[in-house]
């Protein structure tokens, strides 16, 4: 009897190609990880216009690894365009790889659905120029931003060292101006290390909180028609199939 895991392929946006540490903490135990990375180094509309059309490439170079399902695990760089050009996106990448496909963006905006939030208060690393790109996806997409606060960041290092009491920090920012009508705080951006604080602010806010690095990993295996379900990173990887 075969032992071997399922794989799923990550397209990143560092250029190294690392696999995330998200997927391995919650999923590393029965799914096998690959990445191939895209090489941007600003979080801007520029620096997405210089690496998405790439994205079909490594979809192929992904299948060619042998992996069953392929995801985009770059939020931005799936709303920056809007959702029509998501919609576009993800065919691209079932077209060239041949295998089922997600993307952060995809994945985030199921997870808010499978808590039934329409209502959301947005966390980001972003500039304003990205912000409101994602506020424009997000209303387009069928949700209502109530608030949103960035932290005004473009580089990709600037980002990934973001600490985790700047994450908190930055998530109990963005609530003050909710006033209690939010069902979700979302942290956007797969570069922030989300599955700590997760945790630390659904239980201080006593809202769901859906982090794109922690959604992202749980939309790319559920296209493997496997649980989302885990022993850590919040109240998402609680819910029921």
């Amino acid at each position: 009897m075969s032992t071997l895991k399922p794989k799923v392929g990550l397209i990143v946006p560092p250029a190294s190609g690392e696999v995330p540490p998200e997927p391995l903490a919650l999923y590393g135990d029965k799914v096998d990880f690959v990445a191939v990375g895209l090489g941007l180094g600003k979080l801007t509309p520029e620096g997405y216009d210089g690496v998405i059309e790439r994205v079909g490439e490594l979809s192929r170079i992904l299948a060619a690894d042998g992996v069953q399902a392929v995801s985009l695990m770059g939020t931005s760089l799936s709303f920056y365009r809007g959702p029509k050009y998501h919609a576009q996106l993800v065919e691209i990448m079932q077209s060239e790889s041949g295998l089922p496909a997600t993307t952060m963006s995809d994945s985030v905006t199921k997870a808010f659905d499978a808590f039934g939030a329409k209502r959301l208060v947005v966390a980001t690393p972003y500039v304003s120029s990205v912000n409101r790109l994602l506020e424009e996806f997000l209303v387009e997409s069928g949700f209502e931003v109530v608030h949103l606060h960035g932290l005004g960041l473009e580089r990709v290092e600037d980002i990934l060292a973001v600490s985790q009491d700047e994450l908190r920090q930055l998530g109990l920012e963005a609530m003050k101006s909710a006033k209690g009508e939010a069902d979700a705080l979302f942290i956007s951006c797969g570069g922030l290390r989300t599955e700590v604080v997760t945790s630390e602010l659904e239980s201080e806010l006593n809202i769901p909180v859906i982090s794109s690095a922690l959604a992202g990993a749980w939309g790319a295996v559920r296209l493997l028609g496997l649980s989302g379900r885990a022993d850590t990173g919040g109240k998402l990887f609680m819910l029921d199939d």
